[in-house]
């Protein structure tokens, strides 16, 4: 089967002057156009209809044919039918013609291809590129505006409107004339949102080179009642700040999928590295986020071997793979051992709703405490909190307890709740409003103890691990009150006691020691960052 593609660039254009040849990522706009042709399975010949010389060079460049066109055929009155007929060598015999326009970059050789085949299987006269776009619309009758609808309904619920792409039309050879392309068996494919942008005006142009040059991301996280969630509420975090739909993928070994909650993200599980690196193999990301804690040298080989191409991105690593990322953002640590490392709570990626809260007003006396030791707690500082607050020499104090979803004896710590001071909390989804009604707090020394200094909430602090000991920002100089790994209950309790209390004027020089850095500026750093790789 003889299958010819037409692409019809002349060089008079009125609102992008030289759009055809204008350089969108890299390329020339009839660039993805000719690609397309050249790649497709079906299109056997590929033919350019021009009178530009730039668009014939590259045409001779690209290795396509080109047809010169006549003056005659190049205003803006002449129709598409008579251009595409005159490009057609009649020397030779098609079963189809496809007309491809140079203003669908975005369109996906895929799609291209699953719509020839849907015209040669139905065997249509026509099939013409489209997208289903229902809405409630109106129409002029009689000089007046009258309704093309009978029920207004939601927009999911209104019939289907197709409007045509430009994309492509595929024709059967014998219907093409200087007067039409459309036969009498005709069908729309329809295609996405995305691939059916055509390029006529500077907005336009704008919006397809964004298009174009939209990375394809994965994340990969594990987080567990050891290793704490941090990194999963991280992941989300990042997932949301890329202009596409990253795919998060957790290992099954490693990771409970309920620790990532309601979220609407994809979650995706994998069964070891190996699964995840022949997915990685086959879907070729353009962006690779690692936020697994150490990373080895032969797993970032492993990596670089199934993503030749891709920015590798680490998120609190100290392993020795770092020296063979792209990008490595440790904000919870200080100090850089490689240039490509990015070390200090500048770097500190808040939850989006505490960009909403300010600091809090620093009250008189202490009146509400706030206790959370992140989404897993493995050193049960929780309940060793609990058990110190429910004596009676603090009735007079109220007590906020939220737990992370990695916790993992929650109903019996539930059961403080028969303290009339003491609330425990499960899950919390509204966290910075719950932080914001307390005066002080007691934390770990992860993402937590962050959000609370971005809350200017004088803080006790205490480390689960060996690994959080070494993380930098929470300290006493920079306003927290740091009691160690593991510190005794007497301890815990006499730190505790001096912050309840300590006066107004202490708190509000613990409070503007935390709130001289910028903690909330730390989205945006990194994702300049990624940006600029």
């Amino acid at each position: 089967m003889k299958i010819l593609a037409v692409i019809p660039a002349r060089a008079g254009s009125k609102g992008i002057p030289n759009k055809n040849i204008r350089i969108v990522c890299g390329h020339p706009l009839i660039y993805y156009s000719i690609k397309n042709a050249l790649d497709s399975k079906y299109i056997t010949d590929v033919i350019i209809s021009t009178d530009s010389p730039e668009v014939r060079i590259i045409a001779t460049q690209m290795g396509t044919k080109y047809k010169w066109r006549d003056k005659s055929l190049c205003g803006d009155t002449v129709t598409l039918d008579s251009v595409v007929y005159d490009a057609i060598p009649m020397e030779e015999q098609w079963d189809y013609i496809v007309t491809m326009q140079p203003t669908s970059p975005t369109l996906k050789v895929e799609t291209l291809d699953a719509a020839i085949k849907y015209s040669i299987d139905n065997n249509l006269d026509t099939c013409i590129s489209a997208i289903n776009e229902p809405h409630l619309s109106w129409r002029e009758e009689n000089g007046k505006k009258v309704p093309n609808y009978e029920k207004r309904l939601n927009r999911q619920y209104l019939p289907s409107n197709y409007l045509e792409t430009g994309a492509f039309v595929i024709s059967k050879a014998s219907v093409v004339t200087p007067q039409t392309r459309i036969g009498e068996n005709v069908d729309v494919f329809e295609v996405s949102e995305n691939e059916a942008q055509d390029v006529d005006n500077f907005n336009d142009l704008r919006s397809v080179a964004a298009s174009l040059s939209t990375p394809k991301v994965a994340i990969y996280v594990n987080g567990n009642n050891k290793r704490g969630i941090g990194h999963i509420y991280r992941a989300l975090e990042m997932a949301d700040e890329f202009y596409c739909k990253p795919d998060i993928y957790y290992d099954i070994n490693q990771t409970d999928p309920k620790v990532f909650g309601n979220t609407t993200h994809e979650i995706k599980p994998v069964n070891g590295i190996a699964e995840l690196f022949e997915i990685c193999k086959k879907e070729k990301y353009t962006i690779f986020i690692n936020d697994i804690l150490t990373t080895s040298i032969d797993y970032m080989i492993g990596l670089r071997s199934v993503l030749p191409n891709a920015k590798i991105i680490n998120f609190e690593d100290d392993g020795e793979g770092i020296s063979k990322a792209d990008l490595v953002i440790n904000a919870l640590y200080e100090g850089e051992e490689f240039p490509q490392v990015y070390a200090g709570e500048e770097y500190y990626i808040c939850g989006k709703t505490f960009m909403f809260y300010n600091p809090i007003k620093i009250k008189d006396k202490v009146e509400k405490v706030f206790i959370s030791f992140g989404g897993a707690d493995p050193q049960n500082y929780t309940d060793r909190l609990l058990n110190i607050v429910s004596k009676t020499e603090y009735k007079d104090l109220s007590f906020v307890v939220a737990l992370g979803r990695a916790k993992h004896n929650v109903e019996d710590l539930m059961d403080y709740n028969k303290f009339d001071n003491i609330e425990v909390l499960y899950d919390v989804a509204n966290m910075p409003e719950l932080m914001s009604g307390c005066d002080i707090a007691v934390t770990s020394k992860g993402r937590t103890s962050h959000e609370l200094a971005l809350l200017g909430i004088p803080s006790i602090a205490m480390a689960q691990n060996h690994r959080e000991e070494k993380h930098g920002f929470v300290s006493n100089e920079n306003g927290f009150s740091y009691i160690g790994l593991n510190p005794a209950d007497e301890i815990i309790e006499a730190t505790l006691k001096m912050y309840i209390g300590f006066s107004k004027e202490v708190r509000l020089r613990y409070q503007k020691m935390l709130l001289s850095h910028d903690l909330r500026g730390g989205r945006h750093r990194v994702m300049a960052l990624i940006n600029n790789l």
